[in-house]
């Protein structure tokens, strides 16, 4: 069985995302790694190259800053990643430049990859998420992050990012995805419990506040893009609610987290909660179960 996984990542070190660990991380899982590079102007595709290893492919790109609607831009560079897999491939693992898989579940991701494998109607894998929020403490685990989301699949030349990159859908025809004419077919997946280890929101408060403005640009909310970090620095503090992490880190985050020096302590005070949000979210806690969940998937509970 072959595995292909690909990526995409621009100004890597800018941005504070732990995409060398990441890349890292689904090398020992893969046969090939196909990572589209944007124009970055911090050394990100020197970092990569230097990884030296053969299973890396880069593709250079060039980001269309006007691809401002509804994080468009994301779709486009991870489909060009996901375009030049080997056709060859069997499956396909999809990771993001903050997001890292724990050497601890390779079994069970492989294990569970052969076992979805012998069912023809199953197209991918569903995997949680762990959103760490701050420092390598604390976790983000509010109704206003994502649960889970598909990030390994059967290869299909006819599955394409849906909307952003955060997701995947199949399409009878590439024609019909890009003129926009089709809404695609919802992947069937199984449950996988491995998690998704996700870095976005750790790193220095100016540097979140560089990716904080941007990813609202990218997704047309504003109008200015930042070029390098403000002076003004991101408040954690306003985040709705954390709890903090009890686990262990995947190793190939340990110089990163050894070399960070900001702990976050909750003032929750501060916290900024959505009238909807603090209603719900105790319901929810109660009941376990999360109302008007977006669920771009159809899980499988018994395949046959």
């Amino acid at each position: 069985m072959k595995i292909s996984a690909f990526s995409y990542v621009r100004n890597g070190f800018t941005y504070g995302v732990p995409f060398l660990e990441s890349i890292q991380s689904v090398l020992p899982l893969c046969d090939e790694f196909v990572i589209a590079v944007g124009d970055s102007t911090d050394g990100t595709k020197e970092a990569i190259l230097n990884l030296g290893d053969p299973k890396i492919k880069i593709i250079d790109t060039i980001w269309d800053d006007s691809l401002t609607r509804g994080g468009k831009i994301f779709a486009q560079q991870c489909n060009i990643a996901y375009e030049n897999v080997s056709k060859s491939a069997d499956w396909i693992i999809h990771i993001q430049a903050d997001e890292v898989l724990h050497e601890k579940d390779y079994p069970l991701i492989l294990s569970k990859i052969k076992e979805a494998d012998s069912y023809p109607d199953i197209d991918g894998l569903l995997q949680p998420f762990i959103h760490f929020w701050g420092d390598y403490n604390s976790i983000r685990n509010s109704r206003r992050v994502h649960k889970n989301e598909i990030r390994i699949f059967k290869y299909d030349p006819n599955i394409r990012a849906y909307i952003d990159s955060q997701g995947f859908r199949k399409f009878k025809s590439i024609e019909n995805y890009e003129n926009g004419s089709e809404k695609g077919e919802k992947l069937r997946v199984l449950a996988l419990n491995a998690p998704i280890y996700h870095y976005s929101s750790v790193k220095s408060k100016r540097t979140m506040s560089l990716k904080a403005n941007n990813f609202v640009y990218y997704y047309g909310h504003s109008d200015k893009k930042l070029e390098e970090a403000p002076k003004d620095e991101f408040n954690y503090n306003t985040v709705d609610r954390v709890i903090k992490f009890t686990g262990t880190h995947p190793k190939v985050m340990a110089e990163a987290i050894a070399s960070y020096d900001f702990i976050f302590n909750h003032d929750k005070s501060q916290a900024v909660w959505k009238k909807k949000d603090r209603y719900l979210q105790p319901i929810e806690d109660l009941l376990k179960i999360r109302f008007g969940e977006y669920k771009n998937y159809i899980l499988i509970k018994n395949p046959k």
